[in-house]
């Protein structure tokens, strides 16, 4: 293992080599803080540049830019509510209330230790145990897969226990939005009106910059007062630049990064689940076991560490099942599969046999580019965070056309721009009659994988509901979901009982 790990290092230290993953760096992080710019976005206009490159090099370039660009979608969804990359939307619960408190330099701190633990932790999981979460991870067929994303949507219960019927009601219209498209079994037109626009669904990353970046502009022009930021900011003694928090402030989020950074990792590792499922599952999990859960939106460490340490731990275990079974993890690294295909190389259960400089690349790569991108990013948080001193009569307007820019981008069409348009209206009444914008945002998310899993499981079983839900790993998640959302309408009987 010591001589994978320094055949690695040997090769990511070549001055060319870490070259570009320095570049890829700084690509990704400015891809990733770019709303509209995905991961697998990053990487795929990445792409171009590392067809010229030796596949060694090609894989650690593609790797640092898919590291990084995650990082960078939480520079944006902390000072301006734009979440840049879907996995980056539970960053916004707390990072966006602490910029406006005018800690924005520390929010960023936080997000920035919390991506990098994320991505190491990711990065020695995979280099030290990979085959073997690799055989976990395939026994996981359909039933398993929709019972983790049942799982996704049992976090419902938790976003808003002060509003659970209304919190649920937006998750439930978030799944209703989900049906729309094609059929994933029949491949038959639902809920279409005869759009060809809503034939591919409901595109996520129009819809979630319109929840939150066209809501908060609606919400603040809507303001009596015009609001200055960055005034505020210093007014009340916060600093809109990158500013790492004391080693004390940190070690108080300790077990919250160790929780959310295993827990990303292992669901990196499931085939289709992704970072977006890992950082809503993180903070989820924070806000039932931490010590103060009402605090959890309202602008804490731990709830921009739980989801940045849980998307970027996904980075790492989403390599996992690509390189040690030939079976991308997500998007980007499937992407990433193609460009090494091209360039010849066999990737499957005999790689890290035949070419084992393949997997000490990737685990080098990763561990460098989480160290790197700390000083990369606040760089580039600097830059961004100059934005904030400019009056907000003018800032808004420039979100909004960023924001537009971002959702046109997605598929280079029209009815994009027109869906953020109307996600932006209904997340601006959802704010007025007290529903749950992350709740519809998860319901969309994680909606078409909970179906398509569960139908395949369906007809695999034979039309048989009891065989899907014996399986031992369905049976515990499926019934740890049910405890999660029924326990918050149980409780309030149960504390009645104990009063009396």
């Amino acid at each position: 293992m010591f001589d994978l790990l320094a055949t690695g290092f040997s090769i990511v230290f070549a001055p060319a080599t870490f070259l570009f993953i320095v570049g890829g760096t700084i690509i990704g992080v400015i891809f990733g803080a770019m709303p509209g710019v995905s991961a697998s976005m990053a990487v795929a206009l990445a792409l171009p540049f590392a067809y010229a490159m030796k596949p060694i090099v090609a894989i650690a370039f593609l790797v640092s830019v898919y590291c990084a660009s995650i990082t960078g979608g939480g520079i944006t969804a902390i000072l301006f509510k734009i979440p840049g990359t879907p996995s980056s939307a539970p960053t916004t619960f707390d990072g966006y209330p602490m910029a406006q408190r005018g800690e924005a330099g520390k929010a960023l701190g936080y997000s920035l230790i919390a991506s990098a633990f994320g991505g190491l932790v990711a990065a020695f999981a995979m280099a030290l145990i990979s085959p073997q979460l690799a055989a976990v991870a395939l026994k996981f067929g359909p039933s398993e897969l929709f019972a983790v994303s049942f799982l996704g949507l049992s976090v419902l219960s938790c976003l808003d226990s002060d509003n659970i019927v209304k919190t649920l009601i937006s998750g439930c219209i978030g799944l209703l939005l989900a049906c729309i498209g094609m059929d994933p079994m029949l491949g038959i037109a639902r809920f279409t009106f005869g759009s060809s626009t809503l034939l591919g669904g409901i595109e996520m990353i129009p819809v979630m910059i319109g929840l939150f970046a066209v809501t908060e502009v609606l919400k603040q022009t809507n303001k009596q007062k015009k609001i200055d930021v960055e005034k505020d900011s210093t007014a009340k003694g916060g600093d809109t630049s990158a500013k790492l928090p004391s080693l004390k402030e940190l070690w108080e989020t300790k077990w919250t990064m160790i929780r959310a950074s295993v827990l990303g990792t292992v669901v990196g590792i499931l085939p289709g689940a992704g970072a977006t499922i890992a950082s809503f599952l993180a903070y989820a999990i924070e806000k039932k076991v931490s010590k103060h859960p009402e605090l959890l939106g309202t602008g804490i460490p731990d709830g921009i560490v739980a989801s940045e340490a849980a998307n970027n731990g996904a980075t790492g275990g989403a390599m996992v099942p690509l390189l040690s079974l030939g079976i991308p993890g997500g998007n980007a690294a499937a992407i990433m599969m193609t460009a090494l295909v091209i360039q010849g190389v066999q990737v499957g259960p005999l790689l890290i046999k035949q070419q084992p400089e393949y997997l000490a690349s990737v685990f080098a790569s990763m561990f460098v580019t989480n160290i790197v991108m700390v000083i990369v990013s606040m760089g580039i948080a600097k830059v961004f965070a100059k934005i904030l001193s400019v009056p907000y009569s003018i800032l808004g307007p420039v979100i909004v056309i960023l924001a537009t820019i971002g959702a046109y981008a997605t598929n280079n069409n029209t009815g994009d721009v027109v869906l953020m348009v109307g996600a932006g209206i209904i997340g601006y009444l959802f704010s007025k009659l007290k529903y749950n914008s992350a709740a519809l945002v998860l319901g969309l998310v994680l909606g078409q994988m909970c179906e398509s899993n569960f139908r395949r499981a369906y007809t695999l079983t034979n039309g048989s509901i009891i065989a899907i839900f014996s399986k031992p790993i369905t049976f515990v998640i499926v019934t740890a979901c049910v405890i999660m959302l029924v326990y918050p309408f149980v409780k309030p009987l149960i504390s009645k009982k104990k009063a009396a």
